[in-house]
């Protein structure tokens, strides 16, 4: 455990699709802000598609007093578009960008002036100087659509060294896979930080949904418990806490420097983790305990 042990983390967020999720997005918010957080995140839909929620969010956060990090895709995105983006998020106080590659929505064709992730970072760079910190994602069990693991291992080094200033991973629960990533890409002269990411786990067919789709791999150990516990919710839940904050703590111990939740916009599960790593004060874990 780490109680007493001061651990930067971050948290990131989706962008509500109505006004009333949006009202109770802003309480899930200053729940978690119990916390402390580096910053926090908002993801960017496919080409761009969530524009307007995510901005939105990232002001509320910015008035909240948060640092606030905006995720941006660039693939069917042209130079014109990320440029009065940029020009948009400077306006508005935001000093961290997310910078991803993305995926195109159904149904579009290849477009726009970005290939991959690192062309996105080199135009940050190329427009805005030192002006944003640049994060860029990482995948220590290789990216789905990855030729092979020397080329994704690759790619990665050739976005960060485009300017990335760290980078945030795909979820995993394989401690061992992030420690080779980590010795692989430092073995390349990469020594940005590789901020895990952290996924908690509380709803099974959710998890394995995403976990298929993104190619997180759940161990079968985990899966096989999972499907056992069927629509027992209070021991999935139960289990996952375990699971992952063993997890966490392992990373820890092996000299991982900060934290990312993907808090699937819950509070009480990253909360109720953090309180089991030490990180919150006991009492804070119980904070929308129903939600």
């Amino acid at each position: 455990m780490t109680a007493n042990k001061r651990v930067p983390l971050s948290l990131e967020f989706f962008p509500a699709k109505s006004p009333e999720v949006a009202a109770k997005m802003a309480g899930i918010r200053k729940d978690l802000y119990v916390l402390n957080p580096e910053f926090c995140s908002v993801t960017f839909g496919a080409g761009g598609t969530t524009q307007e929620g995510t901005f939105s969010t990232l002001r509320e956060m910015v008035s909240e007093g948060m640092a606030a990090a905006s995720h941006l895709s660039c693939i069917g995105a042209s130079k014109a578009s990320v440029r009065e983006q940029l020009a948009q998020l400077k306006a508005m106080g935001v000093k961290r960008i997310v910078a991803l590659r993305g995926d195109l929505p159904s149904g579009y064709g290849i477009a726009g002036d970005f290939r991959h992730g690192s062309d996105l970072v080199r135009f940050i760079r190329e427009e805005t100087g030192d002006f944003f910190s640049v994060e860029v994602a990482a995948y220590p069990e290789v990216h789905p659509q990855a030729k092979s693991p020397a080329a994704d291992l690759e790619a990665f080094v050739i976005k960060a060294q485009a300017g990335a200033n760290s980078a945030i991973t795909q979820y995993f629960f394989n401690a061992d896979a992030y420690f080779r990533f980590r010795d692989e890409v430092s073995a390349r002269g990469v020594e940005i930080p590789l901020i895990p990411g952290i996924m908690p786990i509380t709803n099974a067919t959710q998890l394995m949904r995403f976990s298929d789709g993104c190619g997180a791999e759940i161990p079968r150990w985990i899966r096989m418990r999972l499907q056992s516990y069927g629509e027992d919710l209070a021991s999935i839940r139960a289990f996952g806490l375990d699971v992952v904050a063993d997890l966490c703590s392992r990373l820890l111990d092996g000299g991982v420097s900060a934290l990312h939740f993907y808090t699937m916009n819950q509070s009480a599960p990253v909360l109720a983790l953090c309180s089991c790593l030490g990180l919150v004060p006991a009492q804070a874990a119980s904070v929308r305990a129903a939600a």
